[in-house]
Formats: C-alpha cells, sequence, structure tokens
C-alpha cells in the first residue's frame, strides 16, 4: 500500500521531473510506448511524450493526469487502484518498452511489472528506501526498499546504472534507484 503519510511534492508550478528519469529516458526503444504506473501528476508522462513516446499512465486519482491527455491521442489515462485485494492488472497481457515508476512501493506489483516489461524494454524505476525514516516520511518499512531490493527486481536484466544513497535534493532522502532494460 501506498504511504499515505508520504510528503508531497512540492507546489511551485508544475513538478519537475525525476533527474534519474530524466537521464535515463533515453534507454526506452525510439517511439516505443511506456508505462507510467502510480503516474500522480503526470510529470513523467508529460517528459515521455515530448520524447516522443505513447504512455500509458495508471493511478487510483487521474484527475489532473485526464487534464494533461485532453486533446493528446498519445496519453492514455487508466483509473485503477493497484492495490485493491484482488484486482487485476490494469493492462492484462500488454507489454511495453518502457516501464516508469517514482515514489510508489507495492511489493505485489513486481512480478507484473517484470511481465509487462517488453523484450529490449527500459525499467526506470526510483523509490524511497531504508532509512528515510530518519528524513520524515515515508517512515513506514513497507513503503521503503530493502538493500538491494531494485537489483533484485531486475535480476537478469542489464543494469545500466543502480544507486543507493542519501540524497539531498528535491529534498533529503533515502533512495534506491535503478535504470536496467531487458534482453531483446
Amino acid at each position: 500500500m501506498a504511504d499515505p503519510e508520504a510528503a508531497p511534492a512540492p507546489s511551485h508550478g508544475p513538478a519537475a521531473p525525476s533527474q534519474w528519469v530524466e537521464r535515463f529516458a533515453g534507454l526506452v526503444p525510439q517511439g516505443g510506448t511506456v508505462l507510467d504506473l502510480a503516474a500522480g501528476g503526470g510529470r513523467h508522462s508529460l517528459l515521455l511524450r515530448r520524447l516522443g513516446h505513447p504512455v500509458v499512465a495508471i493511478d487510483r486519482d487521474t484527475a489532473a493526469l485526464q487534464a494533461l491527455a485532453a486533446g493528446d491521442p498519445g496519453l492514455v489515462v487508466v483509473a485503477a487502484d493497484l492495490e485493491a485485494p484482488g484486482a487485476a492488472w490494469p493492462t492484462g497481457a500488454r507489454r511495453f518498452a518502457g516501464i516508469v515508476v517514482t515514489n510508489y512501493l507495492h511489493r505485489p506489483l513486481f512480478g507484473a511489472i517484470r511481465a509487462a516489461l517488453a523484450p529490449g524494454g527500459a525499467l526506470i524505476y526510483e523509490t524511497f528506501a531504508l532509512g528515510n525514516e530518519r528524513f520524515g516520511k515515508p517512515s513506514n518499512p513497507d513503503f521503503l526498499l530493502r538493500p538491494g531490493e531494485l537489483l533484485a527486481l531486475a535480476e537478469g536484466l542489464r543494469v545500466v546504472a543502480y544507486e543507493d544513497l542519501e540524497i539531498a535534493a528535491p529534498r533529503r532522502a533515502m533512495v534506491q534507484r535503478i535504470a536496467a532494460v531487458s534482453p531483446p
């Protein structure tokens, strides 16, 4: 379950994309469809659309996403509670050239995320890690990655970059992040 106490991003206009996602978005095969999982306000959906990718953006609350998608057939918005007991994976057996997940952790989805990554596709994932409780929310260990957990998720993929560290911006936090590519 997502941490209901997670600190919101500062609201000084539209939130900037994660620097990690910006840095590794080029791993997604050109023109391939990207899944923006737990897309929130759509900051990464917009980035990926600007890079020429069709995007499927999934979130429980889609109000902000619907506004972004108005008049853009390349941005498909799906309302889904990813944590609802017994909920089906919202994209069925569809596979994606890229999957982006930031500031979200629901471990039961790890298998579905891997299954949804197409051959040659890129996984770009960044979220909070153990140790973040020193800096505030999220602090519940259910919402914090354990050491090496994203490496385990990416087993069998070519890991391009991985970090498990303390960051200072956009706010001080412990994060784990990975960029990996599925074999063709």
